[in-house]
């Protein structure tokens, strides 16, 4: 018998920010003395971490975890669902592939993957005193509510009290909340405790009759009303604005391409610590320039990935930068890209091959095991512009599907691959090492002529202090008695 309360957070919509809030809750429980741990029973998305006993769960439900105070688990995200297709996702279940599905057929037999997420959920109620619970997109597409297991449909089934959020930043909160609740069913409408405005910008006392309005017209509480946070944590979400970003404020330029089905955007964050440091992520030739660092991320689909960027004329630009001698370094599927073809014999994800960039000497081959663990490693002596990183140590995390033989030198004890002012490597977080990230940058302002020495922040310790901003933000704004009673109370 679970033990557990529990409260979840259902969104108007896509990225209002219910896995920030999450996190916030997570952070404020523990801080309380609580034991609290995050919940998500199905995540769509391309941004996902290894745990360390090597099973794959969305990187916010990693990042939940931490704000909690726990080693994250595939309890905590028993369905993960990564779109390699318009119309198909491989699906992870239990933190293992499952196999790739089109979306038709995995919402024929959703239903059946209940017992999974009761099992995961059941595990966690029973070691935890309060379960946060994440919804996804809205409660009320009609279309797809008949078979829902991660918004109302799970909130029945586990009996949780839910919060629903309005993102003001993005305009209609009015209509997006009452708009909501109005669709819901009586029932459901009875199960949402109290409503919460998110991302509020300017003075908040002018909210006042907004506040009275939508307390009003809902007949439910309004929680708070929650300020625009201006903290670095990693997002998961493609919606994410860092993923707009396409504009040069440092001295430094990093310019990360963004690929049409980029994944694990977030190995770049690291960098965005640094003062005088600028990330962006860039789609055409035309908003290239001429960067100090190029940075090729992973991708859930390099073959296509790889098509797009010849066809899009990014493929010449960055080679055209390359030999002028811009350095370039690609992580997994970037690392992939760079080479000099790739082959998907089995389908795997999308099939056929493809000549690569060439910026390496290797070759990739799609198998059917798909490498997922935790590593750490040294980078070995190496020449060019990425000197700089020879002999430091790293950790971090593998989650591929392609084997990869190089027949250049290895960049790490693990693998990889160097040429000249081009690297590469099949390592996730290889930047969120202090020693990684600290050399990198101080080469890259050397290169600039600024010889600065600068200080690196572990991305723990970072992310810490990150989560904590956050949860004192949230805690001081939302009515916490409120959200006691309501965990207290339940359905």
């Amino acid at each position: 018998m679970s033990r557990a309360k529990s409260i979840m957070l259902q969104g108007t919509m896509s990225n209002v920010g219910k896995s920030f809030l999450t996190a916030a809750f997570c952070r404020i429980f523990k801080r309380r003395g609580y034991s609290a741990a995050p919940f998500k029973s199905q995540n769509m998305a391309l941004n996902s971490f290894i745990t360390k006993d090597g099973f794959e769960i969305g990187r916010a439900q990693a990042l939940q975890a931490q704000a909690a105070g726990l080693e994250p688990s595939a309890l905590m995200n028993p369905i993960l669902l990564k779109p390699t297709t318009n119309i198909g996702s491989q699906v992870i279940v239990n933190g293992k592939v499952r196999g790739n599905m089109r979306a038709a057929d995995y919402f024929r037999h959703k239903k059946e993957l209940i017992p999974d997420i009761m099992k995961a959920y059941d595990t966690l109620a029973a070691e935890h005193d309060i379960i946060v619970i994440e919804g996804a997109g809205s409660p009320v597409e009609l279309n797809l509510k008949a078979d829902d297991i991660v918004n109302m449909g799970l909130a029945k089934l586990v009996k949780s009290p839910v919060l629903l959020v309005g993102d003001i930043d993005r305009g209609g909160v009015f209509a997006q909340l009452i708009g909501t609740l109005d669709l819901l069913e009586p029932e459901e409408r009875e199960m949402v405790k109290a409503l919460i405005v998110n991302r509020f910008r300017g003075d908040i006392s002018l909210f006042s009759d907004g506040i009275r309005i939508l307390n009003e017209k809902s007949g439910k509480p309004t929680a708070g009303v929650v300020p625009y946070i201006d903290c670095d944590i990693e997002d998961e979400d493609s919606l994410s604005d860092k993923l707009q970003n396409e504009k040069c404020a440092g001295l430094v330029d990093i310019a990360v391409i963004r690929l049409p089905k980029i994944s694990n955007f977030t190995d770049a964050d690291a960098l965005r610590q640094f003062e005088d440091v600028s990330v962006r992520f860039v789609s055409r030739p035309s908003q290239l320039g001429r960067p100090d660092l190029i940075i090729i991320p992973g991708t859930k689909s390099t073959i296509s990935d790889m098509k797009y960027l010849r066809e899009s004329g990014m493929e010449k630009a960055v080679i055209e930068l390359f030999k002028s001698g811009v350095p370039v370094f690609g992580i997994c599927g970037g690392y992939q890209i760079m080479g000099k073809s790739i082959s998907d014999p089995l389908d795997t994800e999308c099939g056929g091959s493809i000549e690569g960039m060439g910026l390496l000497d290797c070759e990739t081959v799609f198998e059917e095991e798909k490498r997922q663990t935790q590593v750490t490693g040294r980078f070995g002596q190496i020449d060019g512009f990425f000197s700089c990183l020879s002999g430091a140590n790293f950790s971090g995390y593998e989650i591929h599907m392609g084997r990869t033989s190089q027949n250049g030198t290895p960049l790490t004890d693990l693998g990889g691959c160097f040429s000249g002012n081009a690297a590469g490597c099949y390592v996730h977080g290889i930047f969120d090492c202090a020693e990684v990230s600290g050399r990198l940058i101080e080469k890259l302002f050397a290169a600039k002529g600024s010889e600065r020495s600068v200080s690196a922040a572990d991305r723990d310790e970072y992310r810490n202090r990150q989560l904590d901003l956050l949860a004192d933000t949230v805690e001081q704004s939302l009515d916490m008695p409120l959200i006691y009673k309501i965990l207290e109370e339940g359905l």
